[in-house]
């Protein structure tokens, strides 16, 4: 019997978003996701997003796998409005469908009321799911929210049942259970969501990650196939700045762009890769930046960001094992406080959580932290 994801304790227990970097294979890692695939998982990515009511921070969507970073933050205290519980069917389901749990919501409201007249109890016909009948109404659907678990089951399920039905074809699709790994905010968030984004890089697939459409600084830049690229760009400003409570899209996104590309830059051994100019329709035109070079970037107003993020570059240009099977990322605090956490996991002579990157991995010792301890693979 296989042991319950632990990730889910942790989330269960937060009191604030936790964010994850998750990652699926295809069955046998056969070459099979296309253009027309990759377009679709990502239609499918934005659908269960809209739903669940957790955030893509970045993404990138390969010929046989995929990476998915995401923020999945607690239910809103008193759960969800019948209005907001509407909005978010409608990104899943038909208009048809949606109309009829608005009908029985309807009925569900005024039978709540009518019950607690006697006690003056009239809280359930003003908003939230407090009434008994309309809370099992909402509860149908809620529990797939704010959840990673249902999140990748049902993105999974439903990507697959598309890739069947289009190829003729039957049976599993992805390899195993997906993985996913504890991301800190702040500094590590961003430097996995850059390592992320430059996996086609690496592959040798494009020269700049701003040409690679199924990823999410390729969306931010160039807006996908459909998009503007707006969502992408919130996502990549929440990584960038996930350590803070409050960030606007409209405000960050050009500091944003700086930063990340500038990180990646210095990764792939140049100052910086292209440049996103946003015009009032909101598209995005993409042209060669002016070069900065390192000294120049250093004196920037952004160098409490880049200064950090220096010692870290280096190693985005190599695979880093850790940042998809060391259970944890981040400081040495933060591994820590998951250790203890976890602790009945772990053997009693382990007296701590964090442990030192090593490999390729070694240029982020010590502002990352690994709560595994890899012997293999990490080059």
């Amino acid at each position: 019997m296989r042991k319950a994801r632990w990730l889910g304790d942790w989330q269960n227990s937060a009191s604030k978003a936790v964010i994850y970097h998750c990652i699926s294979r295809v069955v046998d890692r056969r070459f099979v996701l296309e253009e027309r695939e990759r377009e679709a998982f990502r239609m499918f990515m934005r659908m269960y997003e809209n739903f669940s009511g957790c955030r893509v921070l970045s993404y990138c969507v390969m010929s046989n796998h995929f990476h998915l970073m995401l923020e999945v933050p607690p239910m809103e205290v008193g759960g969800l409005t019948d209005e907001a519980l509407l909005k978010r069917l409608s990104a899943l389901y038909t208009e048809a469908f949606v109309a009829g749990v608005a009908a029985e919501l309807t009925e569900a409201r005024k039978l709540d009321a009518d019950a607690n007249a006697n006690a003056n109890e009239t809280s359930a016909a003003t908003g939230g799911a407090s009434g008994t009948r309309a809370a099992e109404v909402h509860a149908r659907f809620t529990y797939r929210m704010h959840d990673l678990s249902e999140f990748m089951k049902g993105l999974l399920i439903r990507f697959t049942r598309w890739f069947n039905r289009t190829h003729t074809r039957t049976g599993t699709l992805w390899e195993e259970r997906f993985k996913s790994v504890i991301v800190e905010s702040g500094t590590a968030t961003r430097t996995v969501a850059a390592y992320i984004d430059l996996n086609p890089v690496r592959a040798g697939m494009v020269a700049d990650p701003a040409d690679y459409r199924w990823s999410s600084y390729g969306e931010a830049v160039g807006g996908g196939k459909r998009g503007n690229g707006k969502k992408a760009r919130e996502g990549l400003v929440r990584a960038c700045f996930s350590d803070q409570e409050k960030v606007s899209e409209i405000d960050r996104w050009k500091e944003t762009a700086r930063i990340y590309r500038r990180l990646m830059g210095f990764a792939l051994e140049r100052n910086a890769g292209r440049a996103a100019i946003s015009t009032s329709q909101g598209s995005a035109v993409r042209g060669r930046a002016q070069m900065m070079n390192t000294a120049e970037m250093l004196e920037s107003a952004e160098n409490g960001i880049v200064l950090p993020d220096l010692g870290l570059a280096q190693m985005l240009r190599c695979r880093v094992r850790y940042f998809t099977d060391g259970t944890v990322i981040g400081s040495r605090e933060f591994v820590n406080d998951a250790f203890t956490r976890g602790r009945e996991r772990f053997g009693r002579q382990r007296k701590d959580g964090a442990r030192k990157l090593r490999g390729a991995a070694a240029a982020a010792n010590p502002v990352l932290w690994s709560l595994r301890d890899l012997r293999k693979g990490i080059v």
